[in-house]
């Protein structure tokens, strides 16, 4: 099978490296891919929403099947555009259509969606800049902490967790009056604080059947101990030890089956990844946000741990054949830690050589912000997030210890990473 990835991050690099695997796979290309993406396939300088030229090379290429990393090109509708043309309708699209995007590209829509098919989550109400008052008088009424998050795609920034109320205020004021996060913020949902310890759990589904990926914790803050501004994710770690058989069972029951049901019962004809956000409150699951493809960096530590054909469970989604499918999962631990820029994920500066990747032993690098200069025969950064080193381990503990040791080798100008992870989920 030819295989065309859309996306340029960690993310795209780990499904490249998975599904290079597959002795299914002939061709990999991968847009506008990345320095590492480039190890294990062709990348091509396409725009993954240019879809009028991602027509013009599936049908050159003879592309079998595209794999959707990022959430945009899904919201904007490139299932709906290849499965409505009539060339290119029997290409298979890992990601749902643009209805089923919903789920991520609107907040509102995700929340009306769990009320309706009464999946746990946050008490939460809806405003406009019409309704700034309202917004203002319903702030006044609940305790803080105040969450504020803006209804469309902000590129994960557009959630906000104020504790003082006249902040609170100003900010909802920003998001819906001046427009702080464009047109994702012309609806903001002010929703009740949830406190406990967070998880990313994934599905992959054909619609109707679905299997389990293994869970992972991200961990989203810039500095030690969750502190600091939200960042795309600095790392990640699976399994979760908190979540044993018997809260796995509740998520299952509570939550993932009462999803896939609801998309059946709306019409959406949903075949791709669905990656739950969720929050552990006592020994109850409730769902933060849902979003529509798989997650990243969890991708770093949960796509090694899937010892299956990745490319054979892709097809199933596809041909609505996940009924049959078994998941076969590495036991061991995987820990991914994210290496960035100096100054991320506020301005940072790109270009600066990276030294030592010939020092790695016992780990996957994933690259995400890296490019090569030919002319130089060198390799430098040009992104916030430049890789992600995973590395396995009997026990979270080793892989931990196994992914930091490998970091150290590497060495760039304002070269950062977190030094913690995992220190929520030790006992």
């Amino acid at each position: 099978m030819n295989i065309l990835i859309l996306g340029s991050g960690g993310r795209e690099h780990a499904l490249a490296w998975k599904l290079a695997q597959s002795p299914k796979a002939e061709q990999i290309y991968i847009a506008p891919g990345n320095a590492g993406t480039a190890l294990t396939g062709t990348n091509v300088p396409i725009n993954p929403t240019d879809f009028e030229a991602m027509k013009m090379f599936v049908i050159e290429k003879e592309i079998d099947m595209i794999v959707v990393g990022p959430e945009i090109p899904l919201v904007k509708g490139i299932r709906d555009f290849f499965s409505h043309d009539r060339i290119l309708q029997d290409v298979a699209v890992i990601g749902p259509d643009s209805k089923g995007a919903q789920l991520e590209g609107s907040k509102d829509f995700a929340k009306e969606f769990m009320k309706r098919h009464n999946i746990p989550t946050a008490a939460y109400e809806t405003f406009s800049a019409k309704t700034l008052a309202q917004g203002e008088k319903f702030l006044e009424n609940i305790g803080a902490p105040y969450v504020l998050k803006a209804d469309g795609l902000a590129a994960g920034k557009g959630v906000l967790i104020i504790n003082d109320l006249d902040e609170a205020k100003a900010e909802l004021r920003s998001m819906l009056v001046d427009a702080r996060f464009g047109k994702a913020s012309e609806k903001v949902i002010i929703e009740e604080f949830l406190q406990g310890i967070e998880l990313s759990v994934f599905v992959l589904t054909d619609g109707k059947n679905y299997v389990l990926l293994p869970e992972a914790k991200d961990y989203k803050r810039i500095g030690e101990n969750d502190t600091g501004l939200n960042t795309g994710g600095m790392g990640s770690i699976s399994p979760v030890p908190f979540a044993n058989s018997e809260f796995m069972d509740k998520i299952e029951k509570q939550i993932i089956q009462p999803t896939i049901g609801g998309l059946q019962k709306e019409g959406i004809d949903y075949h791709g990844f669905i990656f739950f956000g969720l929050i552990k409150v006592g020994d109850s699951p409730f769902v933060i946000e849902y979003n529509c493809r798989m997650g990243d960096p969890e991708a770093e530590s949960v796509i090694p741990r899937i010892k299956s054909d990745l490319l054979e469970i892709f097809e199933d989604s596809a041909k609505g054949n996940l009924k049959e499918t078994n998941l076969e999962i590495d036991e061991r631990y995987t820990a991914s830690v994210m290496m960035v820029s100096g100054g991320y994920p506020e301005s940072y500066q790109k270009g600066k050589v990276i030294k030592g990747l010939s020092n790695l032993n016992k780990c996957i690098a994933f690259y995400a912000g890296i490019s090569n200069d030919v002319d130089n025969n060198e390799i430098k950064t040009s992104g916030g997030r430049v890789m992600a080193i995973t590395s396995y381990g009997d026990t979270m503990d080793s892989a931990l210890k196994n992914a930091y040791k490998n970091v150290e080798q590497i060495d760039f100008e304002g070269k950062y990473y977190r030094h913690d992870l995992g220190f929520d989920l030790k006992q």
